[in-house]
């Protein structure tokens, strides 16, 4: 149970009317500006961070600064942009981490910490359930959720788990789940980054995972694989990694069934988050960097993720960066990087993304005209930075389905002090009625954010 304190616990500073200034009237924060903390950080303030803006390596000692869990407040509530109201679905569940809503309005929500699959059922337009259930129990470390096939009549309830993809019986509105578990693809590995994600193409023909690499940047994998580098990188896709690293930091495809599998991209360090982006039909990643190269390098990223693309990890970052622990080992890789979409702060930790697309609402519903085709990307928060960053939403702007590499703060308010959290952003989805469902593990709660302000 959540032990609620006074809203005294939480500094001036984090309620003050600062998320009441729109957004357009605040500049975009650029260079070493876009560099802050948290105690910068409210609802409406953007940043773009391009890829000549990151420092070199090591200006700055590795930290190791994790915060500490307070209690919620008693009547705390995120920051928000002007408009917008959060509503408290559900709290003190174990671990909270990747919500997924069912065509029929369900929240599904892996409860990582219990091994178990949660539904919430909501009243209608509010926040309050009106039934609940354990969907499926006896997992492993579940994460990543999808319903196939995609559309509005699914058959299966697909969950991720560290070591595994397993599927179940589906009908809509089910609470429970109606049938046994039936394992789809096994012997995934499992240690170190364990957060599997998964997704569906849009018409249902793939089924893309997610494999966070075995460690910080390879230490352990050798310098040159069994039966030397040169017939391995002439054997495997572009930058694939060996030893105890293969088959890790990339995203991986396969038939519905598990069957034919495939690397898709490699060099992903943790693409901890997977998403479909509706105007294009393009695989979307949140990726967690490297540690221990100082509080502002390299950056973490979203990005669509190119078929045969390499991203870098562990030999080089954002573009033809090399990592220093790793300097000349990969030569032949060099040019051969691919640069992310949008970057963002260093050990923010990106954890999920969800596009906010909003065509099948009526004009005068959910979210202003202005955040569709935009996306949301929970930032779970750092450790391993001088200066706490992270703990909050962010809204990554698009234009015409392309990124402009801009992102801004919109849901924010979690940390009480620069010792203390009350929240960490972990999952981020878009119901049906366009409002915004946020996970947070920190106090395990969930959260419901809808507009009912006036509409530009």
């Amino acid at each position: 149970m959540i032990r609620l304190v006074s809203m005294a616990a939480i500094p001036v500073s984090l309620v003050i009317a600062g998320c009441a200034l729109a957004a357009d009237q605040q500049p975009v924060l650029k260079g070493p500006a876009a560099f802050g903390d948290w105690r910068a950080d409210r609802p409406g303030v953007r940043r773009l961070i391009e890829p000549a803006d990151l420092p070199k390596p090591y200006v700055t000692k590795s930290a190791s600064n994790s915060a500490g869990v307070a209690d919620m407040p008693s009547d705390a509530k995120p920051h928000l942009p002007p408009g917008f109201t959060a509503e408290l679905v559900a709290s003190g569940i174990d671990n909270p981490r990747v919500v997924r809503v069912a065509p029929n309005g369900d929240l599904f929500v892996a409860d990582s910490e219990a091994n178990q699959i949660r539904v919430y059922r909501l009243t209608e337009g509010g926040a309050k359930p009106a039934g609940k259930g354990i969907f499926a129990g006896g997992l492993n470390q579940p994460y990543g959720i999808a319903f196939y096939p995609p559309g509005d009549d699914p058959k299966w309830v697909y969950v991720a788990n560290s070591d595994s993809i397993v599927r179940f019986p589906y009908r809509g509105g089910d609470l429970k789940a109606s049938g046994e578990r039936e394992t789809i693809v096994d012997n995934i590995p499992a240690n170190h980054h364990w957060t599997r994600d998964i997704a569906f193409s849009p018409d249902g023909q793939t089924l893309y995972l997610s494999v966070g690499s075995g460690s910080n940047v390879a230490e352990s994998m050798g310098k040159a694989p069994e039966g030397g580098l040169e017939a391995w990188a002439k054997s495997q896709p572009l930058g694939a990694a060996w030893g105890s690293e293969e088959g890790r930091a990339d995203v991986r495809a396969f038939d519905p069934d598990g069957k034919n599998g495939r690397i898709v991209a490699t060099g992903l360090r943790n693409c901890s988050g997977m998403t479909i982006q509706p105007a294009t039909g393009a695989l979307w990643c949140v990726v967690n960097e490297r540690d221990a190269l100082g509080d502002n390098v390299p950056a973490e990223y979203a990005t669509s993720v190119r078929e045969g693309a390499f991203y870098g990890w562990p030999w080089y970052y954002i573009g033809n960066n090399e990592d220093p622990r790793h300097k000349g080992e990969r030569p032949d890789l060099a040019g051969k990087v691919t640069i992310p979409d949008v970057l963002m702060q260093a050990h923010s930790a990106p954890l999920n993304i969800a596009f906010y697309d909003g065509k099948d609402l009526p004009a005068d519903t959910g979210f202003p005209k202005e955040y569709r085709g935009d996306a949301f990307v929970a930032l779970h928060g750092s450790w391993n930075r001088g200066n706490r960053t992270g703990y909050k939403v962010v809204r990554l702007k698009f234009k015409d389905g392309k990124p402009t590499g801009e992102y801004e703060d919109f849901m924010t308010g979690f940390v009480v002090s620069n010792g203390e959290v009350w929240g960490r952003p972990v999952g981020v989805a878009v119901a049906g009625d366009g409002s915004l469902i946020v996970t947070e593990d920190g106090n395990g709660t969930i959260w419901r954010v809808t507009y009912g302000g006036g509409r530009s």
